[in-house]
């Protein structure tokens, strides 16, 4: 049979002279109807450089193919050359046969169209729906992806969603379409294990009904075990070892494909958390206290656009967190865990609550507190030299940069693996990796106790974000700093934490030692993330789809919840009680 897709010798090259300056070289796969091909690489491997050649996307970002054959078999069983197809035919084939979804949704989406304008207008050109039939259809496409309030937030703008949220617009307008070839280019780095496991769910699900074939890529090897029938391992533009998904995995051949199997953090319920702290309350002063924090948003409406309800983002979180201790805070996109950090930092106002730092003032008033983003370039100034970057703080803080602040710029560049010589640097002369440790490097400035981590090493390569949790547990037991660690990502969570807090909705509904949370969950909630956590040892597990809806945030105005009841399984481990 012929295959649908076939790639050979297929060469990618940039700039004028793209033949000099070649990012895919010489690669080449066959794809059959219904199968999935997983490339596996880090960044700067090629991997999505030969995804976006395939339907020709490559030509509008300064790409050309200079080699090579991709053959597609149309529907009449017709075979087109895609290197040698014109714009008109490469319009009707893209979305209609080739649907793409892409790794960073806020560049993927208009910001000044509303979210149920840019899902119609895919259910309008591929399907033909008009009016209310396509507002109908973008609901139920935010509703398989278990976005809550679909019928709301049809009508905000991409600012007005999280990060998560706007992936699962991307998925479902890439799903609307109903492609024979799906390529997914890192389409759930952003998201929750629960809501991943959701996704790969419908894509199995579409797969089933119609046949489609898809080209996942990803760097993490848990979904390429559930998914994948094939692999297919980049580096530095060449495809170093592919293979059936199985000998791969259990029989690697090339060093680099060893390296990245090596590097995965891989879940282990519990078996794998650190052991490196002992909790003692008594004798010591928690780093950062916090009691009742409450997080709450106005709605407004009507004709005067007075408050009719509020958002319930954050209701009343609590916890201490102790010097040298990691407090993880999991819970899926929206649940709140980030507006929990924010409230702390000030940078959020919150409705009511207490937090204060060992030193017994506010966090959001301290410089005792630090944070550390999830996007290391986004994060740091492009137009700021490093030693500008790195004396921010201290300006911020009312101090002047002498002598001693180079000198600590010095120390904590090397501290965090980089060259003194970086001070006269750029971001864009660093690798994310590298960009990460100046955040941290940054962080550390004006010598906080506490450092708060938001998805800090999510957008980095698996081998990277070894390498950075690693130096986050040696910085934490040299300077005995407290982490709080926001993290979707349960594997990473199982190797840093030392205590977690489960947060659904707004509130805490699990908290305590890490290892009990993880070996022994005992609410509903955690037990389904724990479930959710894609492992090698799951090879092509049937995802299942879950129907049941996220629970609403938006409240009456003037709404106050009972008191929550809690019940505790051992000293450290208490869960919310569930009706």
């Amino acid at each position: 049979m012929t295959p649908l897709l076939s790639v050979s010798d297929l060469r990618v090259g940039f700039g004028r002279n793209a033949e000099a300056n070649p990012i895919v070289r010489g690669v080449s796969f066959d794809l059959d109807a219904g199968e999935t091909l997983a490339i596996v690489g880090e960044s700067g491997s090629g991997k999505s450089v030969t995804a976006l050649s395939i339907n020709r996307l490559v030509d509008f970002g300064g790409g050309r193919i200079t080699g090579g054959t991709i053959r597609l078999k149309r529907p009449d069983k017709s075979i087109l050359d895609l290197t040698k197809a014109s714009e008109a035919e490469l319009t009707k084939i893209r979305g209609a046969e080739i649907g793409m979804i892409f790794q960073e949704p806020m560049t993927s989406l208009n910001p000044v169209l509303t979210i149920g304008t840019q899902i119609e207008e895919s259910f309008r050109l591929h399907r033909g729906l008009t009016g209310s039939q396509a507002k109908a259809a973008a609901k139920d496409a935010l509703d398989r992806v278990r976005i809550p309030d679909a019928a709301r937030r049809l009508t905000y703008c991409p600012n007005q969603l999280s990060g998560g949220m706007l992936q699962r617009v991307m998925i479902a307008t890439a799903l609307a379409c109903n492609p024979r070839l799906l390529i997914a280019d890192e389409p759930t780095t952003a998201l929750d294990v629960t809501v991943q496991a959701q996704i790969m769910a419908l894509l199995a699900e579409l797969k089933r009904e119609t046949g489609m074939s898809m080209i996942f890529i990803t760097h993490d090897i848990g979904l390429v075990a559930g998914i994948a029938d094939k692999v297919m391992v980049m580096q530095a533009g060449e495809a170093v070892e592919q293979g059936e998904l199985d000998r791969i995995l259990d029989h690697p051949a090339h060093s680099y494909t060893k390296h990245l199997l090596h590097s995965v953090p891989h879940f282990a319920a519990g078996q794998a958390v650190r052991s490196d702290f002992q909790r003692d309350e008594a004798s010591s002063k928690p780093a950062l206290k916090v009691e009742g924090l409450t997080v709450r948003f106005p709605v407004k409406g009507g004709f005067l656009r007075r408050a009719a309800g509020s958002v319930h983002a954050v209701e009343g979180v609590g916890f201490d967190l102790m010097p040298g201790e990691t407090l993880a805070i999991v819970g899926e996109s929206g649940s709140g865990k980030s507006t929990t950090a924010r409230a702390i930092l000030g940078l959020v106002k919150s409705t009511r609550g207490r937090f204060a730092t060992n030193a017994g003032k506010a966090a959001g008033r301290t410089s005792a507190v630090q944070m550390v983003f999830q996007n290391p370039y986004a994060s740091l100034n492009p137009r700021l030299r490093v030693d500008s970057i790195l004396a921010e703080p201290i300006i911020a803080a009312g101090a002047r940069v002498s002598a001693e602040t180079r000198e600590r710029m010095i120390m904590l560049l090397k501290r965090v693996g980089l060259p003194e010589n970086a001070l006269e640097r750029y971001p864009h002369e660093f690798s994310g990796g590298q960009r990460q440790r100046l955040c941290i490097a940054r962080a550390l400035m004006l010598n906080p106790s506490v450092l708060v981590l938001d998805e800090a090493v999510s957008a980095l390569d698996v081998s990277v974000q070894a390498q950075v949790l690693e130096l986050l547990i040696e910085l934490q037991r040299e300077y005995g700093l407290a982490y709080l660690f926001i993290s979707h990502d349960m594997a990473v969570v199982e190797r840093i934490a030392h205590r977690i807090a489960v947060i659904y909705a707004g509130q805490i509904v699990e908290i305590g030692d890490a290892v009990s949370v993880l070996s022994e969950p005992r609410h509903s909630y955690t037990r389904l993330l724990i479930a959710a956590v894609p492992t090698v040892a799951r090879r092509k597990e049937t995802f299942t789809l879950d129907t049941r809806q996220v629970p609403s945030l938006v409240r009456p105005w003037g709404f106050e919840p009972s008191a929550p009841e809690w019940h505790r399984f051992a000293p450290d481990h208490i869960a919310l009680a569930e009706a």
